[in-house]
């Protein structure tokens, strides 16, 4: 019996802060590591910004084309917080606000739940609430769409109440060669000629050094769904610029 294919997913973040600079995503680099462990293939990020036409484009866009999409950003309480809006569009599905969320938000802010923290409440019919354990504001679920906070801290907690949501795959192994002393140029023959011979695994080359001798060099980095065939291409690889006298370690 063969083994399923791995599930895909993408990214959606949405803010102009993160457009113009003003903010700094770590965001993606947090979702790529949980789903990383999960052995889910995140395939796709797209960064928009607060464009109600541009937020429904990407994500139905994203949606149709994987098994997850992940949304950072746009829930909260002001005029500029359009993703639950912009999500319920692009399900063609009403945003009434859900008694349960209301109740969530009313026991956290209570005579200070004023009408801007109340829009926190509305939900796209249809869609199931994600826990947030640190302020309480939840995010939502809706089809194959995890609509989570932009705040990174706040979305790192929701994931949790995500995870158990998810189909997941194989695990990729990653291993990694450091070469020392030689650019990448020095190791792209060799690179290219062990990923032609071996199509299931992935190869890469990442240099690093400031340009001088003795400090240039570059990680080549092998990952694959199969550990044995990971170290086995390793072990290919290091014996293959061993032959050329370039120094490489596998730590």
């Amino acid at each position: 019996m063969s083994t399923p294919p791995s599930p895909t997913a993408a990214v959606l973040i949405i803010g102009d802060e993160i457009l113009s600079g003003r903010t700094a995503d770590t965001n993606l680099n947090t979702i790529a590591r949980f789903l990383g462990a999960l052995g889910i293939d995140l395939l796709e990020a797209r960064t928009v910004g607060d464009r109600k036409a541009q937020v429904i484009d990407a994500l139905n866009a994203l949606r149709s084309a994987h098994d997850y999409v992940f949304t950072t950003g746009g829930i909260g309480p002001t005029h500029d917080d359009i993703t639950a809006d912009c999500v319920a569009e692009a399900f063609g599905v009403a945003l009434p606000e859900r008694p349960e969320a209301l109740c969530i938000l009313q026991r956290r802010y209570g005579a200070d739940f004023n009408a801007a923290r109340r829009r926190m409440a509305r939900i796209p019919e249809g869609g199931s609430l994600i826990r947030n354990p640190l302020t309480d504001a939840p995010g939502f679920q809706i089809g194959n769409v995890f609509v989570m906070a932009g705040v990174p801290k706040i979305m790192q907690a929701m994931l949790e109440d995500v995870a158990p949501r998810l189909r997941t795959g194989a695990v990729v192994h990653s291993r990694t060669i450091r070469v020392t002393g030689v650019g990448e140029g020095a190791v792209a023959a060799i690179l290219e000629g062990l990923a032609l011979a071996r199509r299931d695994l992935s190869f890469g080359s990442y240099p690093f050094g400031a340009g001088t001798v003795g400090e240039i060099g570059t990680n080549l980095v092998v990952r694959g769904r199969d550990g044995g065939a990971v170290s086995t291409a390793v072990n290919e690889l290091l014996a293959a610029l061993g032959a050329e006298g370039i120094a490489a370690v596998a730590p």
